[in-house]
């Protein structure tokens, strides 16, 4: 079948005048052997074309005179069959008629010597036939496979980077594929350069800038999923000058349950984006406070949480129990998990409530008995949470407050915060609030010491993570989809960031190595420039950024202006020196906290004002608190500008 295609393609590739001539030598053999059978039908016999003096031979060049020039002259050459049509159809009907009548005038008429004059009668039924089976084969056999050379031929031209099993999986399913034609190989292998595999041509990567260049390429799909972070490094380095934009298949143990298709390249993982190697998890520390035990996790449907419950489901639970506020996502996370660990045994439990109803805690918590909760339920939006201060403090410090205690008074054994580097030193109130939930959780635990107390009180603390709800990867992915331009706060804003599967890996096993009040950091390597990011970001979509030197340019990146309570550089750490640990990227540190006697009396004064919606107040509170906040602007709570617009006394 493959042989015939190409026999195909390689016809349809000829010039119009090879053509032309195949089918006019093609029409002179349907005379021949129409005349051949026209002998059959009327004498019963099969003759050959050298028996009875010739008198097959003699009526078939008839034909051919008579025919070919008739056809010429109706313009049969002229006519592309595969896109014929009924007008064609007419056309065809009017020069049979006429081959028709001047060949039967011929043989029947006339005569010829040793030709039954039947012959005249028959044969031009049969050609006609003969013909017009050769035009509607040649529409069908052809014209589906012209066709189809043409949308082949106008789809994106891809190179493939790795020319191994998921390479040549890959080149396999893009042949079926309606969306990009593969064009070659590339790979760093000697021994495979100039090979051809599933009829493509093997290339040195050294060759990557002039084959994109000849074969007008549009994109480089990586397809080495079991290669170092480093070299898939390195291989993007060199890619993002060549102005393609690269895609990438999951990583192998994505891939090892079945065949590589089409539909799983995607666009770069945040690990490329990042390009720093993640740590392999511990599995003895991914183990201990999950395995076997029910474990809860507040906020499950958000970025962090939902990851946490995909990470903890793996490991294998006896229960999981998601608490969330919001339906939508509640729903989305347990169907996700349902589907994806259905074969494992997995009993996801999904349950509506606030972190703030502490009723509706005690009762999940007596009814589920936890071991441990990973608390992950937070307003954690900067911009909107400084427009929103009440609310966000309400939930990030009141909710931490209610989820601790009722996970103290039902003998849950490990309670673990999931904090932000922007509770250090903060200059918005979403930072502030995340800090004071710190003190709160480190009271509790220093009471809980004191007291002889069940529950080990944790938190973990980290910076941005790449893809989640709030993150510039996603929204960055959407501006250079749409053209740009990519907006940007300032031009040297910079911040930590790690990926969502690494943070929730070592959020889990940081709570393993846990002894009460500590506060775990992250090592979230080297601070990214934002800009920076956004530049590779365009680069690797095989776009280029505009700006002064490059007015032409793709992309652009606008400087918008910092928003309220955003900061230039976010740290981990209040104070110095942070203490290691067993494991490589989570150090520990110790900072300082209020007695929970002193704290309480605070938690009181702040419920009041809460209550009140006082927002003076409330960050005069924080002020007070949190060591370190310095808000950055003044209030921006949406209520109190609407209130001073509208003359309205404010508190």
């Amino acid at each position: 079948m493959r042989s015939l295609i190409r026999f195909s393609l390689s016809v349809l590739a000829l010039p119009r005048f090879a053509k032309r001539l195949i089918v006019l030598v093609g029409d002179a053999g349907l005379c021949a052997l129409t005349v051949w059978l026209a002998f059959y039908l009327r004498l019963d016999l099969w003759l050959g074309f050298s028996e009875v003096y010739f008198q097959p031979v003699r009526a078939a060049m008839a034909s051919m005179l008579l025919a070919l020039p008739i056809f010429i002259k109706h313009g049969f050459y002229r006519v592309i069959f595969r896109h014929s049509g009924l007008s064609a159809l007419g056309m065809m009907l009017r020069a049979f008629a006429l081959y028709a009548a001047l060949y039967a005038a011929l043989i029947a008429g006339i005569g010829i010597s040793g030709v039954p004059r039947s012959v005249g009668i028959i044969q031009p039924m049969l050609l006609l036939l003969a013909v017009g089976a050769s035009r509607a084969l040649a529409r069908y056999w052809l014209g589906g496979l012209y066709r189809e050379q043409l949308r082949r031929s106008s789809l994106p031209k891809v190179l493939i980077y790795g020319a191994g099993s998921a390479g040549r999986q890959l080149a396999a399913a893009i042949a079926n594929s309606h969306e990009m034609r593969a064009v070659g190989f590339l790979d760093d292998d000697d021994r495979l350069h100039g090979q051809i595999v599933n009829g493509l041509p093997i290339h040195s990567s050294d060759a990557l800038e002039e084959i994109i260049a000849a074969e007008n390429i549009s994109t480089v799909l990586l397809a080495f999923p079991s290669a170092s972070r480093r070299r898939r490094n390195e291989i993007l380095e060199r890619i993002r000058s060549a102005r393609v934009a690269v895609r990438t298949l999951p990583n192998m143990s994505d891939l090892i349950q079945g065949r590589v298709s089409a539909a799983d390249v995607h666009d770069l993982d945040e690990d490329d984006l990042l390009g720093r190697e993640p740590v392999p998890p511990d599995a003895a520390l991914l183990a201990k406070n999950v395995a076997g035990k029910v474990v809860m996790v507040t906020g499950a449907g958000g970025s962090i949480g939902s990851e946490l419950c995909r990470q903890i489901a793996a490991i294998g639970p006896a229960k999981l129990l998601l608490v969330e506020q919001s339906e939508f996502a509640l729903y989305t996370i347990h169907q996700e998990l349902r589907e994806k660990f259905a074969e494992d045994g997995l009993e996801a439990i999904p349950l509506l409530a606030s972190v703030q109803d502490v009723g509706r805690l005690r009762e999940i918590m007596a009814a589920w008995s936890p071991s441990t909760v990973f608390h992950a339920a937070a307003y954690k939006h900067v911009p909107l949470v400084e427009h929103n201060p009440v609310e966000g403090v309400k939930n990030n410090v009141l909710g931490t407050l209610r989820a601790a205690q009722a996970a103290e008074e039902s003998g849950v054994a490990d309670f673990v915060l999931i904090s932000t580097d922007k509770a250090v030193r903060p200059t918005n109130i979403m930072g502030a609030s995340k800090r004071f939930a710190e003190m709160v959780l480190q009271a509790l635990a220093a009471r809980a010491a004191e007291r002889g107390g069940c529950t080990c009180f944790t938190m973990v603390r980290f910076g941005n993570v790449l893809g989640s709800s709030g993150s510039v990867v996603p929204m960055f992915r959407r501006q250079i989809r749409d053209g740009g331009p990519i907006t940007l706060t300032h031009a040297e804003m910079t911040r930590y960031f790690m990926t969502i599967p690494e943070a929730a890996q070592l959020v889990i096993q940081a709570a393993a190595l846990s002894q009460g009040g500590d506060v775990f950091l992250l090592d979230m390597g080297q601070p990214v420039k934002i800009i920076d990011l956004a530049r590779r970001m365009v680069q690797l979509s095989g776009l280029t950024c505009k700006d002064d030197e490059n007015p032409e340019g793709d992309i652009e990146i606008r400087i918008t202006g910092l928003r309220p309570g955003e900061k230039l550089y976010e740290e981990l750490l209040i104070g110095d020196h942070p203490q290691p640990t067993p494991h490589p990227r989570i150090m520990k540190a110790r900072e300082a906290f209020l007695p929970w006697p002193q704290l309480a009396e605070k938690m009181a004064e702040l419920e009041k004002v809460l209550a009140a919606s006082d927002v003076n107040a409330l960050r005069a509170m924080l002020k007070a608190l949190v060591s370190g906040y310095t808000p950055s602007d003044g209030v921006v709570d949406w209520v109190c500008l609407e209130q001073e617009s509208s003359g309205d006394s404010v508190h």
